[in-house]
């Protein structure tokens, strides 16, 4: 997906945030989509995977230890994201959106999905969600994620 979105920034030329000409700005993006798939999307993923789609498969759901490693490894990442790559900033790369927050707040979603707000005492990671959703639009970002806000309606 990250190879698709960075064909379609520079086929269709789209606003120079997204994915930034200045070339520090692009590597803090750059730096965000190649850290983001063994941290953020990797242990977002396991955690929404676990708690809803493996009890959907299985009928049992996941020992609570278990759901508790996985909840903290999360936590772990989440934590580098906020010191790493935020900082005191508003966006990943600087003071506009780009392709880094996208996709950060994607991933992100996925947790909460499942039941687990990791915005709730996280203050930093939740101005930071709102900034996001405002440059998007809250309406798209609303619809684009309804799907799965739904999915334990399953």
């Amino acid at each position: 997906s990250i190879a698709i979105l960075l064909y379609l920034v520079q086929k269709f030329k789209t606003p120079d945030h997204w994915y930034p000409s200045d070339l520090q700005k692009r590597a803090r993006v750059d730096e965000y989509l190649s850290w983001q798939h063994a941290n953020i999307r990797a242990k977002g993923s396991k955690l929404f995977l676990t708690k809803v789609i493996l009890p959907l498969i299985t009928g049992q759901p996941l020992p609570p230890e278990k759901m508790e490693f996985i909840t903290e490894e999360l936590n772990v990442a989440l934590k580098q994201f906020e010191e790493k790559f935020l900082q005191d900033k508003p966006f990943i790369a600087g003071s506009e959106v780009s392709l880094a927050d996208i996709v950060a707040l994607v991933e992100l979603m996925q947790p909460v999905c499942a039941g687990y707000d990791l915005f709730e005492e996280r203050p930093k990671l939740k101005e930071w969600r709102r900034r996001v959703e405002e440059a998007v639009g809250k309406e798209l970002f609303q619809e684009a994620h309804q799907d799965i806000m739904n999915i334990k309606n399953l």
